[in-house]
């Protein structure tokens, strides 16, 4: 058999399937895996926003909390809950937490999880 490399070109019609499968996947990914951190990027912000506030030492925890959500629900930020926001106020020292995670099916039983824990402090600990 006289076969010369010359004439064999390309990938075969498997590998070729093959290989767009797996871009497939991996785009798949990044677009269901890109808005949960497009959300979270939403929460820093409102958090930053919240620790540039000139009086926000002297509002109440429900104040807060409410200012927080006002900003989040503005952004359509759906996946932080009231229960997720933890507030400790100290005198002058305000610490606000939030911790929540986010589980997107992927496919079929596929899913993934993203944990999230952001802080912010404002003012001396007494």
């Amino acid at each position: 058999m006289n076969v010369s490399l010359k004439s064999q070109h390309g990938m075969t019609f498997l590998s070729m399937i093959f290989v767009l499968g797996l871009i497939g996947f991996f785009v798949l990914l990044i677009l269901k895996i890109g808005p949960i951190y497009l959300d979270h990027s939403k929460v820093v912000n409102a958090l930053a926003a919240l620790e540039q506030t000139t009086d926000i030492q002297t509002k109440s925890e429900m104040e807060i909390k409410s200012t927080l959500d006002k900003r989040l629900n503005m952004n359509y930020v759906y996946d932080v809950t009231k229960d997720d926001i933890k507030i400790t106020k100290n005198g002058n020292y305000l610490k606000v937490e939030i911790q929540y995670e986010v589980a997107k099916k992927i496919v079929g039983n596929l899913s993934a999880l993203a944990e999230f824990d952001d802080v912010i402090e404002v003012g001396v600990p007494e």
